[in-house]
């Protein structure tokens, strides 16, 4: 059986964000909790993230990103250097760019290292906190598969993304 594992971004993921619709759907998903989702520190949610996942066999562990939580995946990776199944990288923010002003400790880089377990980014075409260039180049130094699901936004409710049945098509991909 494969654990999942929901690593939302900044601010937490909604009642109606797809991280929450795909929790709803299985009872081996699980949300991992941030003790500071306005401000966070990257250290805090790496180790937050690795506590999460002790006492699971890390090969049936699956981490399912958002924005920030994309950022806090591959900090988590490079920092503890585990492999896992795999992750679904979605919607990553660039923390470089000039809009990206949010008050954050430790997330003011996109780490490039090489992923050593599976990895999927999806990205769209039209979203506000990254390129689809930039997106496709962090997916390219992490050795993640790159998904374009076209003009979506940020790949959140804003954008329209509550039950996001092609979302689960593409994680089951990590099978």
């Amino acid at each position: 059986m494969t654990n999942y594992f929901v690593v939302p971004g900044l601010g937490n993921s909604g009642p109606n964000h797809w991280q929450t619709y795909f929790e709803q759907q299985e009872p081996n998903f699980k949300r991992i909790e941030q003790r500071e989702w306005d401000t966070p520190a990257s250290a805090d949610w790496i180790e937050n993230i690795d506590q999460a996942l002790s006492g699971y066999d890390l090969s049936t562990v699956v981490l399912i990103g958002h924005s920030l939580g994309v950022t806090a995946i591959a900090n988590w990776a490079k920092h503890y250097k585990k492999r896992i199944k795999g992750a679904l990288l979605v919607a990553p923010s660039d923390l470089e760019a000039p809009k990206y002003t949010f008050s954050t400790e430790g997330f003011d880089k996109v780490p490039l290292e090489k992923i050593d377990f599976k990895t999927i980014v999806v990205a769209s075409e039209n979203d506000e906190w990254v390129t689809l260039e930039r997106a496709k180049y962090f997916a390219d130094h992490w050795g993640s598969k790159f998904v374009n699901i076209g003009n979506a936004g940020h790949i959140n409710t804003d954008s329209g993304f509550g039950e996001w049945k092609e979302g689960l098509e593409i994680l089951k991909t990590l099978e």
